[in-house]
């Protein structure tokens, strides 16, 4: 199965900030939206960076709360993994596990069309490991 499969049940919204933000601005959108991570375009669906609460938490725990005022471009991932619809969700979800995040933009033709966060792939994943059970059990029941 692919990311495309997932987008199609979740939808293709998302929620972009710029990175001239503050990170108490950040803060703010990430906590009143109850998301994990923002996306960063400065143009509309030009991905330049993506800030997660981890990346919050690390700036604070390393700089003290004054970081908050500081522009989210400061602390954002600038070298953001991203992948296609046409990608495998075995294969994204590999890339999330082995890199260490949570949360990983959809683009075609470098423009931001998605967002995959690894719970999606995990209810993905056991919806489909279900529906496979089931088609098993059915079969042997037929036989």
């Amino acid at each position: 199965m692919t990311v495309a499969a997932i987008l199609n049940g979740k939808g293709r919204d998302v929620y972009t900030e710029t990175s001239t933000r503050s990170l108490s601005e950040i803060c703010a959108s990430l906590g009143g939206r109850r998301i994990g991570a923002i996306v960063l375009c400065d143009e509309p669906g030009v991905i330049v960076g993506i800030v997660s609460e981890r990346d919050v938490v690390q700036a604070i725990a390393m700089e003290g709360p004054d970081v908050l005022a500081q522009p989210v471009s400061e602390y954002m991932t600038k070298e953001v993994a991203v992948c296609t619809e046409a990608d495998s969700v075995n294969g994204v979800m590999a890339r999330m596990t082995e890199g260490r995040f949570r949360h990983m933009p959809v683009v075609e033709d470098g423009k931001l069309i998605g967002l995959v966060s690894i719970g999606d792939i995990v209810k993905f994943r056991i919806a489909q490991v279900e529906r496979e059970a089931d088609d098993l059990r059915n079969y042997i029941q037929a036989v």
